[in-house]
């Protein structure tokens, strides 16, 4: 038997009791462990390494989230060291956030981190630094579990401000701030509910007080001012508060949205197969803005072992609409048998811009000489697999490249409808994707390269 424990932390959120009579009821923790109106997060982060744990698996999970199934059966039979659980969020979809299912070895790691000194990554994400840097020494990876977990429903609009202040801060590097635009555009349409109303504001107000280039130490100064922050902005716009929460609200929501339906785990999957740098990335950003929970180049450890036995069903597909990238390319005739009716996306790039890319990437992805680190064994795996190289060699890749996409091609010729070819980098997008998947077109801009290139200066 298993033992628990729960790290509850609490700063006064409206479900904070609804959420820990439901984390009590479907996790059967052995203890229970509450930090409560602790801030910032950093200094709630610090309080829970203070806790001399006896257990076999701690779950940090905060106020803001109501679990709404039985974890027991997952949590007896767990041996990861590190799931990043799956939850449906109001804002963003479905993301992994808010409920961390850790095994005491990484907590213990963690409280050995040496805190770093100014680093940004800790300043907006101090939980997720450390447990970043413990599982790097322990040589571990992370994988993810999709729960009936409702996410930032039902929140105090002061908490919406102050986190979605703190949510921009933290989605301005790579293609998240992309895909924080797209959520925020459909945040302005939704006029009549406040939460909306309120998340875009906080937004504006943080683009306005910290810029781009701000230094590390004004914006840790911005995220302590966030409550007063939050209070000053909310009597501006002249909003009173909601009312305490009521448990009914949670149910009435159950019947909204079916976690155990069609829709939650679904057998048909969606899969890019297209090389990397031909916009995998992108297609990966696009997909779940419409709704479908894809994951692009899964490195945890369970899916190296799966690639090393030759075994296709990978079990990150138990909590994913499908996957992107190299990981599965090669592997497009087993998953269609594995999962019959799936969708193929097979993205292409001109060639030698693609090259070009692939160059860079590989020089900034060396493979070091260390065959214990599972990141570098993955990288190998599947350079071998795909490239049959794992150097860069322009007259392989090449080869490679035409190969591939003839290959693929070939493979479904007589099924027009299971594959979709896309070049995303030279502008396709929406009026491809999403006829192919069954989707009304968007108007909603699509998030291609040259937004990634314009918000970082890198290519896809």
């Amino acid at each position: 038997m298993k033992r628990i424990d729960l790290v509850f932390r609490s700063v006064g959120e409206r479900t904070a009791q609804f959420a820990l009579e439901q984390a009590i009821k479907n996790i059967q923790p052995q203890h229970v462990h509450l930090i409560e109106n602790v801030k910032p997060f950093s200094l709630a982060v610090t309080q829970m390494l203070t806790i001399a744990y006896d257990c076999d698996f701690v779950v940090f999970m905060d106020a803001d989230c109501l679990i709404m199934e039985d974890m027991q059966p997952f949590l007896q039979s767990n041996h990861y060291p590190y799931v990043d659980c799956y939850v449906l969020d109001k804002f963003r979809n479905h993301i992994h956030c808010g409920v961390h299912i850790t095994r005491v070895d990484v907590v213990q790691a963690m409280k050995d981190v040496q805190i770093p000194v100014d680093d940004l990554k800790y300043i907006l994400r101090p939980e997720s630094r450390l447990r970043e840097l413990a599982l790097a020494k322990l040589n571990l990876g992370k994988t993810f579990k999709k729960f009936a977990i409702y996410h930032d429903f039902f929140q105090f609009y002061y908490d919406i401000f102050a986190k979605y202040a703190l949510r921009e801060l933290r989605s301005r590097e790579d293609y998240s701030r992309t895909k924080l635009n797209i959520n925020q555009r459909d945040w302005i349409r939704q006029k009549d509910d406040l939460d909306f109303v309120i998340a875009n504001s906080a937004f504006e107000y943080t683009r306005r007080m910290i810029s781009p280039d701000a230094p590390n130490h004004k914006i840790a100064k911005f995220i302590v001012s966030l409550p007063e922050i939050a209070s000053q902005q909310l009597s501006q716009l002249s909003i009173l508060e909601k009312p305490p929460f009521a448990p009914q609200e949670a149910l009435d929501l159950i019947t909204k949205f079916n976690f155990k339906g069609k829709d939650w785990n679904q057998k048909m999957k969606v899969f890019g197969i297209g090389l990397s740098r031909t916009g995998t990335k992108s297609l990966t950003m696009a997909l779940n803005n419409i709704g479908t929970n894809v994951i692009h180049y899964p490195n945890d450890q369970k899916t190296l072992k799966e690639l090393i036995a030759g075994n296709y069903n990978f079990s990150c597909l138990q909590n994913f609409d499908g996957i992107t990238d190299i990981t599965i390319a090669p592997f497009y005739a087993q998953l269609d048998k594995l999962f019959p009716d799936s969708k193929f996306i097979l993205t292409l790039r001109d060639r030698k811009a693609w090259l070009k890319s692939l160059e860079d990437s590989w020089r900034n992805k060396p493979l070091i000489d260390d065959s214990s680190n599972h990141l570098i064994q993955l990288r190998i795996v599947l350079r071998m697999a795909v490239y049959g190289t794992c150097v860069f060699n322009e007259e392989r890749l090449s080869y490679v490249y035409d190969l591939h996409y003839k290959n693929v091609l070939d493979y479904f010729k007589d099924r027009p409808e299971s594959l979709l070819v896309i070049n995303i980098c030279d502008g396709e997008g929406w009026e491809k994707l999403c006829p192919f998947l069954g989707y009304p077109i968007t108007d909603e801009p699509f998030p291609s390269i040259n937004q990634k290139k314009k918000l970082n200066g890198n290519s896809n």
